[in-house]
């Protein structure tokens, strides 16, 4: 217990520091005057993996990358990554080839490729550069790594170049980022009773993101959010690598910050944190107060560095939700609660891996499924095209 108590109180000191914005600047400008000290050149180093659909994507992106900026770009041949970074490889297969799909329409790219491979890497190149990736901190394909930070496909692409413009590398001013990220746009006028399936976890930095902004966007919709809590991976066994976490969590932080999300004063909620939370689920939904609970939980361990394992800081997420503490305390008694919640987060866990998927936030609007807290605009675009007309966006 106490050292659960000082692991709760360093954290949110920790976390502020180590996600803040200064603290991300300073390093690009340490990072900057390095290179001009050592007088290397402005060299975006890509690590390609050839059957990979996220780096056949980047691979043909990065020619206008490359034509917006005085940088070049160096490839590394990589083979795929290990189990333990891709726990549901199957799933990740078949999903990617269809995330790459729609990418492609979404941005006007092409796929499949039909670019002719490459000459084959040899193995001693494969191995080196899987060990440079593993020094510098990355563990997948389709990643950029420019001066100390990373990049993941060309969903990360904006964060980059905000970086070179903010060095003055454009060749060209006025450029726009060539994948903006455009997601909860208004929606066209939907039947009542129009519904979307949201799949999150309590420990997910990416969850915690998207329900900052689609409980407010359904509101103005008229569209209702139908909740679907699973535990983290983590707590279902599942392997999640240092290099892995540490990569999340400084990307969750871009991604907030460019959203205008609070994030970043956390107190990791993994084991009884999220188990309280998650017990208390069917409580809110009775008050129909499940919404503004999962808002204020997420706020709190994401952004304000509460800790949902002690009691002080569960009663401040469950009363300004507008649940009653004594009732909930109750509840989080009683043993027959837990096997409730259990149940129902194993059945979310099922009916997402039923949709392909297995990873949270992931949205469901009838038959088009999404994962990824930068993929609402897959659910959007389908309910343009029932209801509207679909935006389209290309380089």
């Amino acid at each position: 217990m106490a050292l659960r108590s000082l692991q709760s109180w360093l954290m949110p000191v920790i976390s502020r520091y180590f996600l803040s914005r200064q603290r991300l600047l300073r390093l690009r400008a340490k990072a900057e005057r390095q290179r001009q000290t050592s007088g290397r050149a402005h060299i975006v180093h890509f690590f390609h993996q050839a059957d990979d659909p996220y780096s056949q994507l980047l691979a043909q992106v990065l020619p206008h990358l490359q034509s917006r900026y005085r940088v070049s770009f160096e490839t590394h041949c990589v083979d795929a990554p290990d189990d333990a970074a891709v726990p549901e490889r199957s799933l990740l297969k078949a999903y990617s080839e269809l995330d790459a799909q729609r990418l492609a329409q979404r941005f006007g790219l092409q796929w499949p490729c039909t670019e002719p491979p490459a000459e084959q890497p040899s193995p001693a190149d494969v191995a080196n550069a899987r060990a440079r990736r593993k020094k510098w901190g990355h563990y997948l394909g389709a990643t950029l790594y420019y001066e100390g930070e990373w990049y993941w496909g060309i969903d990360r692409l904006h964060h980059l170049e905000a970086r070179l413009r903010e060095w003055g590398l454009r060749t060209t001013p006025g450029q726009e980022a060539l994948f903006p990220s455009l997601q909860y746009q208004a929606c066209p006028s939907v039947p009542q009773g129009t519904r979307i399936d949201f799949f999150f976890s309590f420990r997910s930095p990416y969850s915690a993101i998207a329900a900052a902004q689609i409980f407010e966007w359904a509101r103005h919709a008229g569209i209702r959010i139908q909740l679907k809590y699973v535990l983290p991976m983590v707590m279902r066994g599942l392997p999640v690598p240092a290099n892995k976490r540490r990569y999340i969590s400084l990307d969750a932080a871009r991604e907030a910050y460019t959203q205008g999300v609070p994030f970043g004063c956390l107190n990791d909620p993994v084991g009884k944190p999220t188990e309280r939370g998650l017990a208390l689920m069917p409580f809110a939904e009775m008050h129909d107060c499940a919404e503004a609970y999962v808002m204020s939980f997420m706020k709190g361990v994401w952004s304000e560095g509460l800790d949902a394992g002690s009691d002080a800081h569960l009663k401040i997420i469950v009363e300004r939700a507008g649940l009653n503490w004594p009732a909930a305390k109750d509840i989080l008694a009683s043993a027959s609660n837990d096997a409730h919640w259990r149940a129902t987060a194993e059945e979310n866990r099922l009916a997402l891996f039923a949709l392909g998927l297995w990873g949270v936030p992931s949205f469901r609007y009838e038959q088009t499924s999404a994962w990824g807290q930068d993929r609402f605009w897959v659910i959007e675009q389908a309910l343009h095209e029932q209801f509207g007309t679909a935006a389209h966006t290309s380089p």
